[in-house]
């Protein structure tokens, strides 16, 4: 049965970006569609699928791969609200 459909979404808020569009002649189907990878760059693959050839698949990325410095974390804890006095008895 022949189809196309396609969707994208792009949310600065969350930083979402993907999208994805495929069609289909009856036999074959082909399509693409992209993520935006946490390390900031887009994954984007192409395929081809049949009843013959299989699935088929190119993967290529855009832009660079950024690693920001994480930094570490180092829990404070507050002094206590109260002061215990140590009640020690003779022996």
């Amino acid at each position: 049965m022949p189809y196309d459909f396609g969707y994208d979404v792009k949310d600065d808020y969350t930083g979402n970006d993907y999208g994805h569009k495929e069609n289909s002649d009856g036999n074959t189907v082909t399509g693409e569609y992209r993520v935006l990878l946490p390390d900031g760059r887009t994954q984007i693959v192409t395929y081809t699928a049949d009843h013959y050839k299989g699935f088929i698949a190119e993967v290529r990325y855009e832009g660079e791969a950024t690693y920001p410095q994480v930094k570490s974390y180092a829990p404070k804890y507050p002094d206590p609200s109260y002061k215990p006095s140590p009640l020690y008895a003779a022996p």
